[in-house]
């Protein structure tokens, strides 16, 4: 095998690695929806432990002042005061920021 031959078998490798991953990237943008948890469940454990936390695995289309976003819905509980306190959630699948915050009664 000529060196020529190796060099551009690398090239050629490295060129299909880049188009494959850039276009895994293009069939599904969204992020993992279990890491989006663990990040929300890491700012909530900032004000006190957890009771427990869910997160649909699919996304949907949430509506913020009538701008559709691909979201990821969830919920977290945790203890106030002795009490059990609900929060449910919308986070961007994209990106993971929570658009939408909301304590359930």
């Amino acid at each position: 095998m000529k060196a020529r031959d190796f060099i551009i078998g690398v090239i050629t490798g490295v060129a299909a690695a880049y188009v494959v991953k850039e276009a895994t990237k293009r069939v599904n943008p969204n992020r993992n929806p279990n890491a989006i948890l663990e990040e929300i469940k890491q700012e909530f454990k900032k004000q006190g432990p957890i009771d427990g936390s869910w997160i649909f695995m699919q996304p949907e289309t949430f509506y913020k002042e009538d701008i559709p976003i691909s979201v990821y819905k969830g919920g977290i509980s945790r203890i106030e005061n002795g009490e059990s306190v609900n929060f449910e959630f919308a986070a961007d699948s994209k990106s993971g920021v929570i658009v939408d915050l909301v304590r359930v009664a």
